[in-house]
């Protein structure tokens, strides 16, 4: 029997992970007005003391069993339920560590947060805190602490018109907020957020995620550098420009410049990034490629149709997001995040033609 694995994190620090509920009293669901309150789940990574023992539960076999159903995929329901992490629970915070960097990653439409545990485990064991939200009802399925499950609920009676993109991504912009309340607080949720620094926050996401990306730096101030991973866009920045660091990180020809209504998003976008940017696409690889999912479907004989495996493209989006972040949220001066192309050959830089911002729509699911 095959049992996944996540790829080793590449830092020096063992990793810790804590799950954390949280509860926004403020106000009721986006989505489901009857809910009084928006709850939410959130993983968080960290660099932990050197500790043993089992690993952290990647995700629970309802959560498994949601993900995977409607697939058509020859595997158990609960296979992704015995996926193997390196991260070690509620192990203790690393001693002595102080200003930590935090990263917020947002997953794909219908994505668990556990689909981005290779990122936040790699980050966490370089010295960062990483901080994964499930946006509940958009995700497969949430597990609560009382065991309660919130199934996706965003099906039949949704039309995905451009609204409805925008809603979503608007939405996740005000749950990241409230994490970033939440966590720098004075009652933080989560014991170790004192080493955090509040003035050294990125964000990251993929496909939905990333597109949200944008709508939470429009919105918070306190996101220093942002990437969207594979995600179409929403006209959400201002005509005065964003002018903190960003990274756009996709697939080669779907987002290459007149390649699609996808790209179109990122070309008429890009004249109002006018801080430092970057455009960069990876031959070989799919939408999924660029989370667990693609990894795990390679061990578990789910070929994607991929040419660049996804441990590989994994590797690529780790390099390149921990690098990006430690140049433009940590401040680290080594090696400039061009260099990294030499090694990563499936990588190539991708400017837009010259031609005006496009006023257009969103198209459909990122």
């Amino acid at each position: 029997m095959v049992i996944p694995t996540l790829p080793t994190p590449t830092g020096s620090h063992p990793v810790g992970a804590a799950s954390v509920y949280l509860e926004d009293v403020s106000r009721s669901d986006p989505w489901v007005p009857e809910v009084p309150t928006r709850e939410l789940m959130i993983s968080i990574w960290y660099p932990a003391a050197r500790t043993s023992g089992p690993r952290a539960r990647y995700m629970t076999r309802t959560e498994s069993a949601h993900v995977l159903a409607g697939g058509k995929v020859s595997v158990a329901p609960d296979a992704l339920s015995a996926v193997r992490t390196h991260a070690f629970p509620d192990a203790p915070l690393a001693p002595g560590l102080r200003e930590l960097p935090l990263v917020v990653l947002s997953p794909g439409f219908t994505r668990s947060r556990a689909t981005l545990t290779s990122i936040g485990e790699d980050l966490a064991s370089h010295g960062y805190v990483a901080v994964a939200i499930d946006h509940t009802y958009e995700t497969a399925a949430t597990t609560f602490p009382d065991g309660r499950v919130a199934a996706f609920a965003l099906g039949h009676g949704f039309a995905r018109t451009a609204e409805f993109w925008r809603k979503v991504k608007t939405g996740r912009a005000r749950d990241v907020s409230f994490v970033l309340d939440q966590l720098f607080g004075s009652n933080p949720p989560w014991e170790g957020a004192a080493v955090l620094a509040p003035d050294r926050i990125g964000m990251a996401g993929h496909s939905a995620g990333g597109a949200a990306t944008i709508a939470a730096m429009t919105a918070d101030q306190r996101i220093r550098a942002g990437s969207n991973v594979d995600g179409s866009t929403d006209s959400l920045i201002p005509d005065t420009g964003l002018d903190r660091p960003f990274l756009f990180l996709g697939r080669d020809g779907q987002y290459s410049p007149g390649d699609g209504p996808a790209a179109d998003t990122w070309a008429r976008d890009w004249p109002l990034l006018t801080g430092w940017k970057r455009w960069l696409v990876v031959a070989g690889a799919k939408h999924p490629s660029f989370t667990d999912l693609g990894l795990l479907a390679d061990q578990l004989g789910l070929p994607l149709g991929a040419s660049t495996s996804g441990l590989r493209t994994m590797a690529i989006t780790r390099t390149y997001l921990r690098a990006f972040f430690d140049e433009h949220v940590r401040d680290v001066r080594g090696t400039p995040f061009d260099r990294l192309h030499a090694d990563h050959p499936e990588v190539r830089s991708c400017l837009p033609r010259d031609r005006p911002p496009r006023n257009t729509s969103e198209p459909g699911a990122p």
